[in-house]
């Protein structure tokens, strides 16, 4: 089994992490989804999240963008960080499942606004 959570606005990938409004939780066989559910945003407070997801589980996180820190907490935890998606939020898992989603490694560097992370 396999964990995938996908920072999102309703089904969307988001552009900032910490700023969405859900997190699309998808259990997978590692070839196929088998379960969704949306939990909402417990709210946004540095070093939280990660530690949430981590906590629920979460084997991959997979946003539009993300700050340095949080990418630092979930690599010390052992969790993917695939940044730079876009679309549906199945849709972003079913491509990582497939291997056709890559990071692209876009780091937010302004936690002020959730449209500066420079996508």
């Amino acid at each position: 089994m396999l964990k995938i959570a996908v920072a999102s606005e309703k089904d969307i990938v988001t552009c900032h992490f910490g700023h969405c409004e859900n997190f699309m939780i998808f259990t997978t066989n590692k070839e196929n989804i088998i379960a969704s559910e949306a939990i909402a945003n417990p709210g946004h407070r540095p070093g939280f999240l990660p530690e949430f997801l981590n906590d629920m589980g979460v084997n991959v996180i997979i946003s539009g963008g993300m700050g340095g820190g949080a990418i630092d907490i979930f690599n010390q935890h052992e969790i993917e960080v695939i940044v730079g998606a876009t679309g549906s939020s199945e849709s972003a898992v079913k491509s990582y499942l497939a291997g056709k989603l890559r990071s692209t490694g876009s780091v937010c560097n302004q936690h002020a606004h959730k449209d500066e992370c420079g996508l």
